[in-house]
């Protein structure tokens, strides 16, 4: 027995959808309110899987957790205790190595599981190590497990080779009690960041330059309990942007913040999307009878980020001429062209792009949801398909959207999910 999302196509979307609290955030906010001895309250967190993994890894390391509603989360790790983290749970989940840099600062040792999470190609974490070893830690590898431990951290100056979203939070988060001041260096910019931060300098520590690519922490002894909101999920808000794009007439999409869309917003009106753009939400009127290729470059944040460009590809199938998406990030993220394929798109993948030639008539078929992105590529594609698209393996798509299924039924959609045999 399992569960699919079963989608009859070629129904106007309309009406009003508001996006969750951030997914990237959430998952290293979770871990980060470790650091206190004290409880950490926050607010909008995401009705996710992920979430619930978090929960999981959290119960296990003692700390006592409180869903208060359904986005209401009170963290207590005053009865935490630090364990070795080799769970099957943590397998399952990428963001669990942001534990690594938690556990390191607070305890001065951890021993955890190679993370996992969606694959799209090597993902390797060894900046996030190279920065724990520059602030004193010793790093190896044995029984499966990486066992990392300092006498003490101290600060130091530290160069990452690539702005990497991951490693700039774990280092982060482990010099928060180091002695003395750290500097990170071609620091990643992503609102994220800025979010955790936020939330460390909430509880007492000392971060400064976050949303630049120099962050200077300079090291506390002690962190507090404090109430934190999260920002919007800016990657769900561009899925319900392209969505609407793509399936839609007159949607608004509220509880955004649309800085952080710049990228994508100009890519839909270079394409002929119709839309307004107010304080805290996007008003997407529709698009034009005939749409125009564009070409898409991803790029570290503020550049046009990774997660939104597989979503768009479904809209990309739609537009006259040969659009090309070329990915920096993550090379291999392209196993979604291969299922819009089987419903018609004429995509050709050449790592590290795709060439999309359009516009196609896509048909309803069985797909599969290979990773997040992909899923929801996949959903925006069977909102416009003729006849009936079954996507397998949802639980991609339940680790980073909030209640999918009932959000676009509101908008007008045919979606159900279903089990099957």
């Amino acid at each position: 027995m399992k569960e699919i999302i079963r989608i009859e196509g070629g129904h106007k979307l309309s009406g009003k959808v508001r996006i969750s609290g951030s997914k990237n955030a959430t998952v290293a906010l979770i871990p980060a309110a470790i650091l206190s001895d004290e409880p950490v309250t926050i607010v909008g967190v995401p009705e996710i899987a992920d979430v619930k993994s978090l929960k999981i890894l959290l119960e296990e390391l003692g700390v006592n957790v409180v869903m208060k509603g359904t986005d209401h989360i009170v963290i207590d790790p005053n009865g935490m205790e630090n364990k070795p983290m080799d769970s099957e749970t943590v397998t399952k989940l990428r963001a669990s190595y942001y534990f690594m840099g938690v556990l390191l600062a607070k305890y001065k040792k951890v021993v955890i599981k190679m993370p996992g999470g969606c694959y799209l190609g090597p993902r390797p974490i060894d900046l996030h190590l190279k920065g724990f070893e520059a602030l004193g830690a010793t790093v190896r590898y044995e029984g499966g497990c990486y066992h990392i431990e300092a006498e003490e951290l101290v600060g130091d100056k530290i160069f990452l080779d690539i702005s990497s979203v991951g490693a700039t939070i774990n280092i982060m988060t482990a010099a928060v009690y180091a002695k003395g001041k750290t500097i990170i260096e071609n620091a990643a910019k992503e609102p994220e960041i800025i979010d955790i931060a936020t939330l460390l300098n909430k509880m007492g520590a000392e971060i400064r330059g976050m949303g630049t690519n120099v962050i200077t922490i300079t090291g506390v002894e002690k962190l507090h309990g404090c109430f934190h909101e999260i920002i919007p999920d800016r990657i769900e808000a561009a899925t319900y942007l392209t969505l609407a794009a793509t399936a839609g007439n007159d949607v608004t999409i509220e509880n955004v913040i649309p800085l952080h869309l710049d990228g994508l917003i100009s890519k839909l009106v270079d394409i002929g999307v119709e839309l307004s753009v107010d304080i805290d939400k996007i008003i997407v009127h529709g698009r034009k009878e005939k749409l125009t290729a564009v070409d898409i470059k991803t790029a570290p944040y503020p550049g046009f980020a990774t997660d939104m460009q597989q979503p768009l590809t479904a809209l990309l199938t739609q537009c006259e001429g040969q659009s090309v998406v070329t990915e920096t990030i993550y090379t291999e993220r392209f196993k979604h062209c291969n299922e819009l394929n089987k419903m018609g798109a004429d995509i050709d993948i050449r790592i590290p792009s795709s060439f999309i030639n359009g516009p196609s008539v896509l048909s309803g078929t069985s797909v599969e949801a290979t990773d997040l992105r992909c899923g929801a590529c996949l959903v925006i594609a069977g909102l416009i398909a003729q006849g009936t698209t079954e996507i397998h393996e949802i639980y991609h798509i339940e680790r980073g959207y909030e209640n999918i299924v009932g959000k676009l039924r509101d908008l007008g959609a045919v979606i159900e999910k279903v089990t099957i045999d």
